[in-house]
């Protein structure tokens, strides 16, 4: 499965290349996990009620991963490996506890994340 990080969920609804195509591709194979801080952060740059709507259909109909006590879970991660200094804030946090607890890649275009992670738990 694939965690896409809101900057790349933002190139797909401007129909940019090559993002728009590959995750048209993903959500055919049913392949993206829907978190829910990510389709927050795409709500609150909607610039309308119809970008709101498309976004929420989107979050509507993705599957979320189950992790108990997620927010928890990334704030104790995040303390330990002092990623607040690295610029990594709880979303980005979350994000990625996320992916480790599901065995999920990020996509993204976040330097800082890409810092952290391992080369396995990146997509490309």
């Amino acid at each position: 499965m694939i965690i896409i990080d809101t900057s790349i969920w933002v190139e797909f609804f401007k129909n940019r290349q090559p993002f728009y195509n590959k995750i048209t591709t993903l959500l055919e194979e049913n392949q993206i996990y829907a978190l829910e801080c990510i389709f927050a952060e795409l709500m609150q740059g909607a610039l309308n009620i119809r970008e709101r709507h498309i976004i929420y259909e989107y979050w509507l109909n993705l599957p979320k991963p189950e992790v108990e006590n997620l927010l928890i879970k990334a704030g104790i991660e995040s303390g330990k490996n002092k990623w607040i200094s690295k610029g990594i804030g709880l979303i980005d946090s979350v994000i990625i506890l996320s992916a480790r607890e599901t065995l999920s890649k990020i996509w993204t275009l976040d330097k800082k994340i890409k810092n952290i992670l391992k080369k396995e738990e990146i997509f490309e």
